[in-house]
């Protein structure tokens, strides 16, 4: 894997986990009661953007690390994927 394909591969990691804990935790501002005018009433009342970053980090880190080494040191070759597809 070159720099640049490692950098991709964490970028587009982070994004993927950043947006699959975008709504845990989430509460509307219909939930709560604290309607913003000129927002719906579906908008996120505190979205906690900051702690969902810190944390789409962190677990994307931990899965780069282990694909880099499935990668890296070989586990699974461009061989064996030509030899599964047939």
């Amino acid at each position: 894997m070159s720099l640049t394909g490692g950098i991709v591969l964490y970028s587009v990691l982070w994004f993927l986990v950043l947006f699959v804990l975008l709504p845990f935790g989430q509460k509307s501002q219909a939930d709560v009661g604290q309607v913003t005018p000129g927002t719906p009433a579906g908008a996120p009342h505190e979205p906690k953007l900051g702690k969902k970053a810190l944390w789409a980090t962190v677990i994307a880190a931990l899965i780069w690390g282990v694909i880099a080494y499935v990668i890296l040191a070989g586990v699974i070759t461009r061989a064996d994927l030509e030899a599964w597809t047939g």
